[in-house]
């Protein structure tokens, strides 16, 4: 036994093993020309299927699948939750369908289906019988009917008139026919024949007369028998002929033959013969189709008009048709042919190969179908439909798989086979199947076809997506337009099918991002702007249309470049830079900053001077401004001048911003004494003076600003007994308590005047000479006295060792001791009075020294505006300071003085240094004023300045006017009466001030004056040697 007879009988054994339950059929009448959605069935109903499992008893929800030809137009349409059939806007035309049929019962279709799942699957075949309707009218196959008829013809002879014919069947077909307008010659008479055909016959009904009338011109109608009827009319047109006696005549009206459907052309198919009794042109017959002849007939078969004979002219084929029926007439020139009907009746050969229909259950994609390798077994794939359209014995079609694999057919129909698999299937062994299925007739010799099945394993999910990068890096530029396309993400996966559908998915930080979920292009969804944000991260996720889902991602970079879309930009818009004075020529005096937001050459900015300016040079990399002129607060205190920034961009993009430099003072000057206007001027202090009365006052001005001019004034030597206390503000000299008999004598403070310059204060100093007693009887003494102190070092006391000049009345001492040791009592007394007092004994006591000394007096801000006009020199009377008169030069009092001070430790301050005793101050005093030099040297280096970032100064300014004596007005900003708040050596930062009246701000820097200024207006006219 070959391989073949053992398909064959595998085949064989499935046709013998049909599972009825497996495969069962509907049979559904219709209508044809349904409208869509009319329900035909329910198929669960209909079966009575139920959706419990009998195995499990549980409940399952069935799937109903039409199973239907790729490309197939489907005239029905099933539910597949409920199994409901409908109809479908393809609708049914029976005559379209079913073309030649006769009979309602003989036109139908037939349509699949499947229920699922596997566990419930059933193949069900439906058949729709489809019923005729009236929709198409009969029609003659010509409008005009032409019938010639011998004027001897017979009464009630009968001449046959072409049929109609109606597409539609039974009642719906040609029922009825009428001859409108006889007129009275003519009637019509309908003959059925064994078929079931209705043949129209006109009736002669009285004698014809060519000579009267030669034509005869009627109307022939035709109704069929549906509802609503339809009819259609057609020109009876009869011509009298002359005489003709007798017709031809065939020796058999009805012939039937067989013929092979493989006959070769120009077979002879059949030899007609019809005989005329007339003789000469009359007994002349020719042989014609009726007009009823379809074309069909007419193309596969000729007719010879002379011999009879019909042959073959095209090839038959008996699955096309399989009956040929033929009317052929007979004809000697008369108006009564005879009717002959040939029915030729094509025989079968096996010439054709079985046909094979598969109509997949499971959907394949490209011509595979795809398979989970966890498919159970029998899980069905196809149904294969076999056909033939031979007959008989070479219409028998057997059906089998060609090679061992797990799938097998089963039978369900006598022609219809489900594939399923036979076996579980395992992806990691095999994941591709190709196999043909075979289908053989049994004719001889056998015929047979084939269809190649292929069937491909899906993996389980179990791998994720992979990207082909992990961390993908773009660049866009910026300023870009919306919806510019950035890149395609790719990722794929091993598995297949929906495993491997990847849909992209942005994470979060991506809001600036578009990105198609199904093909992966990422699109920018907002114009980026560099400057705003250079780099943007996010995360893309590639999932996989699993179950459960795989996903994986990957890391985003998209890096903006940068366009020339901003101008450099200056830190400020106006920048003020401050330097000393003293400042070298080609010093940095500042440093203006520029920036650009931009990057790259766009943010590569070069500064210059705007316009013709010589006097300072500016980096055009770094911004240092360095000076090329050499600085005079006294002849320029400000610089103003305008820098222009320019990027390498393109285009270029520029930017204008103003500089400021304010030259601000350098301590570079002492103190200098006003008053007193020497160092040999002494006062007279009553014992009688009370405590907190003034004294004495000593009054210097510095032609600095700012803090270099504030001034500090302190005794530094002669006030070991702490009799007196100088104000270190005012400089006004006051007695701590009562003078007592013991502190009569000469009295000789040395007094330092200190600015508060930065880093190193300058020092000034100057004696006070007072002397205590009640009167003065001898000035001459006392100047003798002054002149003799200068012998004495200036760090001792002038009264701690025996001189010669010492009141030498000890008797005289002693008794006013005793005296006044009387008086403590009533000086105890008295003073407990006076302090009650006191506050308002002290502000007396300033007006009037206010009047008689030159201190500075704080009085209200509106008072202020007004002294600072000149006023006329104090009167005499106003002064209680004593001179010695001016010694000539080679007087004893223009000696030297010899001797040393030791600064006290009230000096070490924070704002005051030592003196530097090894520099010489520059003089402070009038030209015949002792020269001081040899007990006091003064240095003030130059303060270090550091260069520091430009510290704008604030717009407010606050002005204070010093009161000074009428003649000696001193007018300045606040810098002349503050405190320097800061010991920073930043020439570039704005100095704060605070003044007497309680308020500090930040103010301008003032002209200084010319000391000699000073000089002149506090000359003393009087009191003064």
């Amino acid at each position: 036994m070959d391989m073949r007879d053992f398909y064959l009988f595998l085949a064989l054994v499935a046709l013998l093993t049909v599972d009825s339950a497996l495969a069962q059929e509907l049979v559904y009448t219709i209508q044809e020309e349904l409208p869509e959605n009319i329900l035909l069935g329910n198929i669960p109903r209909d079966l009575n299927i139920s959706r419990l499992n009998a195995a499990t008893g549980s409940s399952a929800n069935l799937i109903y699948r039409l199973v239907s030809k790729a490309g197939e137009v489907p005239l029905l349409r099933v539910s597949s939750s409920t199994g409901e059939i409908f109809t479908t806007a393809n609708r049914v035309d029976r005559e379209k369908l079913c073309a030649g049929t006769y009979t309602d019962t003989d036109c139908f279709f037939e349509v699949e289906v499947v229920i699922l799942p596997n566990d419930h699957f059933r193949l069900v075949k439906i058949k729709v019988v489809v019923r005729d309707v009236n929709d198409n009218a009969p029609m003659f196959p010509s409008p005009v009917i032409n019938i010639s008829i011998p004027e001897n013809t017979l009464v009630n002879s009968r001449f046959p008139v072409p049929s109609a014919t109606d597409p539609d069947t039974g009642s719906n077909g040609v029922q009825r026919y009428q001859l409108l307008n006889g007129q009275g010659a003519y009637g019509l008479d309908v003959v059925e024949s064994p078929e079931g055909e209705k043949w129209p016959q006109l009736i002669v009904q009285r004698s014809l007369d060519r000579e009267q009338k030669d034509t005869y011109v009627m109307k022939i109608k035709v109704e069929d028998g549906g509802s609503p009827q339809k009819s259609s009319t057609a020109i009876l047109q009869v011509t009298v002929s002359d005489v003709n006696d007798n017709r031809p005549v065939f020796k058999e009206s009805q012939l039937e033959v067989r013929l092979p459907e493989n006959a070769p052309l120009g077979t002879s198919v059949i030899q007609l013969h019809a005989t005329d009794a007339d003789v000469g042109s009359n007994a002349q017959v020719r042989y014609l189709f009726s007009p009823q002849v379809s074309a069909a007939v007419r193309r596969h078969f000729a007719l010879n008009s002379t011999a009879g004979l019909i042959t073959v002219q095209r090839a038959l084929d008996r699955e096309e048709t399989s009956l040929h029926k033929m009317t052929v007439l007979a004809t000697d020139g008369s108006s009564s042919p005879a009717r002959a009907t040939v029915t030729v009746n094509v025989t079968d050969v096996n010439d054709n190969p079985p046909t094979i229909d598969i109509r997949y259950i499971i959907s394949p994609i490209n011509g595979t179908v795809y398979l989970s390798e966890k498919d159970p077994v029998n899980t069905k794939i196809a149904l294969i439909t076999v056909s033939d359209k031979d007959t008989d014995v070479n219409g028998r079609v057997v059906c089998y798989i060609e090679k061992e694999v797990p799938f097998h057919l089963k039978a369900v129909y006598d022609n219809q086979y489900l594939l399923e698999t036979s076996a579980l299937l395992d992806y990691e062994s095999t994941r591709d199947y190709s196999f043909r299925i075979v289908a053989s007739d049994s004719g001889k010799p056998s015929l047979n076809q084939s269809a190649l099945v292929r069937v491909r394993l899906e993996d389980e999910n179990d791998n994720p997506p992979v990207f082909n990068q992990p961390v993908i890096e773009l660049s866009v530029a910026e300023n870009n337009h919306r919806g510019l396309y950035l890149t395609t993400i790719s990722a794929t996966d091993e598995d297949s099918g929906k495993n491997a559908e990847i849909v992209y998915q942005l994470g979060p930080n991506a809001s600036s991002f578009d990105l198609d979920r199904k093909t992966g292009v990422l699109t920018a969804s907002r114009v980026f702007d560099r400057e705003e944000q250079e780099r943007y991260i996010f995360t893309v996720t590639a999932r996989d249309s699993g179950n459960p889902p795989l996903q994986s991602q990957a890391a985003v970079i998209v890096t903006i470049l940068d366009e020339n879309d901003n101008n450099p930009k200056f830190t400020h818009n106006h920048f003020q830079f401050f330097v000393s004075e003293n400042l070298p020529k080609y010093s940095t005096v500042g440093v203006i900053t520029v920036t650009d937001a931009d990057a790259g050459e766009n943010a590569e900015v070069m500064a210059s001077v705007v316009g013709d300016n010589d006097n300072f040079i500016l980096h055009p990399v770094n911004g240092v401004i360095r000076s090329n002129v050499s600085f005079d607060r006294e002849l320029q205190s400000s610089y103003t001048f305008e820098v222009k920034a320019i990027d390498r961009g393109r285009p270029v993009r520029t930017s204008i911003a103003k500089v400021t430099i304010n030259v601000i003072d350098v301590n570079d000057n002492s103190p200098v004494v006003i008053y007193p206007p020497s160092n040999t001027s002494f006062k007279l202090v009553p014992l009688s003076a009370i405590p907190g009365s003034v004294v004495a006052e000593v009054f210097a001005v510095d032609v600095d600003t700012g803090m270099n001019a504030e001034l500090k004034y302190s005794i530094v030597s002669g006030n070991t007994k702490g009799l007196f206390r100088i104000d270190p503000v005012t400089g006004n000299i006051t007695l701590e308590e009562k003078p007592a008999v013991a502190d009569q004598g000469l009295h000789r403070l040395v007094v330092n005047i200190s600015d508060l310059g930065y880093p190193k204060p300058l020092h000034t100093l100057v004696l006070v000479y007072l002397y205590v007693n009640d009167t003065i009887s001898n000035a001459s003494y006392i100047n003798e006295l002054i002149r003799r102190t200068m012998e004495t070092p200036l760090d001792k006391n002038i009264g701690d060792s025996t001189q010669p000049w010492q009141n030498e009345d000890y008797l005289t001492i002693m008794i006013a001791i005793v005296a006044g040791a009387m008086v403590v009592i009533v000086v105890i007394f008295v003073t407990v009075l006076v302090r009650c007092r006191q506050s308002r004994f002290k502000a007396t006591q300033r007006n009037k020294q206010g009047a008689e000394w030159m201190s500075p007096n704080q009085e209200s801000k509106q008072n202020k505006k007004k002294k600072r006009k000149k006023r006329k020199s104090p009167k005499n009377s106003l002064l209680n300071f004593v001179t010695i008169e001016e010694s000539k030069p080679d007087d004893p009092a223009h000696e030297p003085i010899n001797g040393t001070i030791t600064l006290p430790a009230e000096l070490e301050e924070q704002t005051i240094g030592r003196f530097d005793w090894n520099t010489t101050p520059p003089t402070t005093f009038k030209p015949s004023s002792p020269d001081l030099a040899r007990h006091y040297k003064s240095g003030s280096p130059q303060p270090s300045f550091h260069l520091k970032p430009d510290t704008p100064v604030s717009a407010k300014k606050h002005h204070v006017i010093q009161e000074l004596p009428l003649d000696n007005t001193f007018v300045g900003g606040c810098d002349t009466l503050s405190k320097r708040s800061s010991t920073s050596s930043d020439h570039f930062s704005a100095s704060e001030c605070s003044s007497q009246g309680g308020f500090k701000t930040k103010g301008p820097l003032h002209t200084r004056q010319n000391p000699a200024q000073y000089s002149q207006k506090y000359e003393m006219e009087t009191c003064y040697g």
